[in-house]
């Protein structure tokens, strides 16, 4: 029996729920240049063959995900700056924080776009260890 893929490793990786090997996205690096190409997703898994939109407007509810996430990291970016350079009103450091939030929000965007997608299907779909087998049996 083969060792089963560690689920949030397969997760950060963004690979397929029900077989955790097979890629979710066509490239790899989800800051390209050409903001189309964020998700470029194959429509079924190239290793088990698993649907990704599970149903019509399926992604809808990534948009919930995405948000937890922006919240969450926005409330580690206030931790990390408030212990290097301390937040006050007095010294509108509080606005400078803002700022680097907000950048920082804007730059990993694609990733938390992406991310999101695949935390979401991760909800609906489930493991299973004879995934690709029974994939490659049919065909």
């Amino acid at each position: 029996m083969a060792k089963r893929p560690n689920y949030f490793l397969s997760m950060l990786k963004m690979k397929c729920p029900k077989c955790r090997e097979g890629d979710m996205y066509r490239t790899k690096n989800p800051f390209h240049w050409r903001l189309s190409k964020i998700f470029d997703m194959y429509e079924d898994c190239p290793k088990c063959g698993q649907h990704y939109e599970l149903e019509t407007g399926f992604w809808f509810g990534t948009g919930y995900v995405s948000y937890a996430l922006s919240v969450a990291l926005s409330v580690f970016n206030l931790i990390w700056y408030w212990f290097f350079f301390g937040l006050t009103w007095k010294d509108n450091s509080i606005f400078w924080w803002l700022g680097v939030n907000c950048v920082i929000l804007v730059v990993l965007q694609p990733w938390l776009m992406r991310i999101s997608r695949t935390i979401y299907l991760y909800f609906f779909v489930y493991y299973d260890e004879d995934a690709i087998k029974e994939h490659q049996h049919k065909h």
